[in-house]
């Protein structure tokens, strides 16, 4: 394990750049999640450390050495891909055995890693079956336990966990945040799944357009989002377009006033965003805002979405404007009709103010 560090990467395709100026450092044992939209830059980044990418302009640095002009084979970097990349004529043990032969060390030593590898990843017991034997996941646990095998410095993960099905990639995801912790293994990992992200992560790297966006804790992201795209990409929000006026209320193109309270200052076009979650109908309010500085908004539901453990009410304000609360399912709370006349409420500091 090591610490990675990724000095102002630019990687361009003829007139087309992929990866502008991205600048990362990855302290020991972190777990660092680069999170994106397609097209974004995330996993050129990732195969640039790598090594299966070359950079145009940039450095980049594990541990005490510059990588950036090395080899994959001379990196010491464990990969996991997408798509597994297990050899189909070979078994467990030798897919796992692979990249150590390939460094040329002795059976003996080959024979022992091996069977330490896939008891990290439980699957000693499976080393003589054929990769068309095992699930997906067992699948990708033996591509981890490859990467593992070669005792690797740092562990890049490219979206491992997208060819399995919603209950195996939870599960999977947990199992390799347990083994990383344990291992205290540098990882980066690439994904445009926020929930992975989120729940994986030590740290989070929003990266569009080949830029990073916002760079810091899951709470930092989503609280306390740097811009509009971020506030959208990592969970959900409410978004309105307008300007602050004197008196330090939001005012929408659609003419909603929204009161920000003693942080109304500003100039220009803004943008308010507030997540659902804080928008409560006025009948499910909650105690605790109870004595707060509130903003009240009538308005009248045109959709309910069951998710589960809560249900979204999609209001229609009266200047044409949506809004969405998060109501939490539970037996104590009636859900409104289609149609019903509402009012949302939440606390003055429960909203954002954007200008990016």
């Amino acid at each position: 394990m090591a610490r990675v560090q990724l000095t102002q990467l630019v990687k361009r395709y003829g007139e087309t750049t992929a990866v502008a100026d991205v600048t990362l450092d990855i302290a020991q044992g972190e777990f660092m999640v680069l999170l994106g939209p397609s097209g974004c830059g995330k996993t050129t980044t990732l195969r640039m450390l790598a090594g299966f990418v070359k950079p145009t302009s940039g450095r980049m640095s594990v541990g005490d050495r510059d990588v950036t002009s090395l080899p994959p084979w001379l990196r010491n970097t464990g990969l996991v891909f997408q798509s597994y990349a297990l050899f189909p004529h070979m078994s467990v043990a030798e897919n796992v055995a692979f990249g150590l032969q390939m460094r040329r060390l002795p059976r003996a030593d080959i024979a022992i890693r091996v069977s330490e590898a896939l008891d990290m990843v439980r699957l000693g017991p499976y080393a003589a079956r054929m990769p068309r034997a095992l699930s997906g996941g067992q699948q990708q646990r033996v591509a981890l336990a490859r990467a593992l095998a070669i005792r690797p410095d740092v562990l890049l993960l490219d979206e491992p966990l997208s060819n399995l099905d919603a209950k195996l990639r939870a599960e999977v995801r947990v199992e390799i945040r347990v083994l990383q912790q344990r291992l205290g293994l540098t990882t980066m990992m690439v994904t445009h799944d926020q929930e992975e992200a989120l729940t994986m992560a030590d740290r989070l790297v929003v990266m569009a357009e080949g830029q990073v966006r916002q760079i810091g804790s899951q709470r930092d992201l989503y609280e306390r989002p740097a811009n509009r795209f971020v506030a959208g990409f990592v969970g959900r929000a409410n978004f309105m377009d307008g300007t602050i006026d004197p008196g330090g209320f939001f005012v929408s193109k659609g003419g909603t006033r929204i009161n920000l309270g003693a942080r109304g200052n500003g100039a220009g076009a803004v943008t308010f965003s507030i997540r659902p979650e804080h928008v409560h109908l006025t009948a499910q309010a909650l105690k605790s805002a109870t004595g707060k500085n509130l903003n009240r908004l009538h308005g009248t539901v045109t959709v309910a979405s069951y998710l589960g453990a809560a249900t979204d009410i999609h209001v229609l304000l009266p200047t044409g404007e949506r809004m969405i609360a998060s109501v939490p399912n539970r037996p104590d709370v009636r859900l409104p009709l289609v149609g019903e006349s509402v009012e949302l409420e939440w606390p003055m500091d429960s909203g954002l103010i954007l200008t990016d």
